[in-house]
């Protein structure tokens, strides 16, 4: 195992939501998104960050995950876990 950091960035309302545009965690080797994610929102108790997080697309580095299931989704360390909440726009 390689232990290391992830970072975590969030965009839009999920930056809103949390507090804060980045976190980064340590972690001892590869982790999944779902840990991820949990990791996030216990970060940030008493916020509706959950609630974002449930519908945002996500990119693990510059991969969209939006078709796989996040307990299936490696995240390694050194790389980047991005949330990108749903926007309107034309």
């Amino acid at each position: 195992m390689t232990a290391g950091t992830i970072t975590v960035r969030y965009w839009a309302g999920a930056k809103a939501a949390a507090g804060t545009g980045e976190d980064v965690f340590a972690v001892d080797g590869p982790t999944t998104l779902r840990e991820i994610t949990i990791r996030a929102v216990n970060e940030h108790p008493g916020t509706r960050l959950a609630d974002v997080l449930a519908v945002c697309s996500t990119l693990v580095q510059d991969r969209p995950t939006a078709s796989e299931d996040a307990a299936n989704v490696q995240v390694s360390p050194g790389e980047t876990v991005q949330f990108l909440p749903p926007f309107a726009g034309g």
